[in-house]
């Protein structure tokens, strides 16, 4: 998630999640892998990326 956040232009998480509407610390948590996702949350995520769930999982297997 980090490496596809970066890639969209945010160096700092906060500012992406705030911007997205997404819990500052909750991603940061989601981020770090200290935190498992629900599916509902992953979809937000996902699609905060604009990405499809496909394209996500895809990342890094090309």
């Amino acid at each position: 998630m980090r490496e596809i956040r970066t890639k969209k232009g945010f160096s700092n998480y906060e500012i992406f999640a705030f911007e997205h509407n997404l819990g500052r610390s909750q991603y940061g948590k989601y981020e770090n892998g200290t935190e498992d996702l629900r599916l509902s949350s992953l979809h937000k995520v996902i699609s905060s990326f604009d990405m499809t769930f496909e394209e996500f999982f895809s990342e890094g297997f090309e």
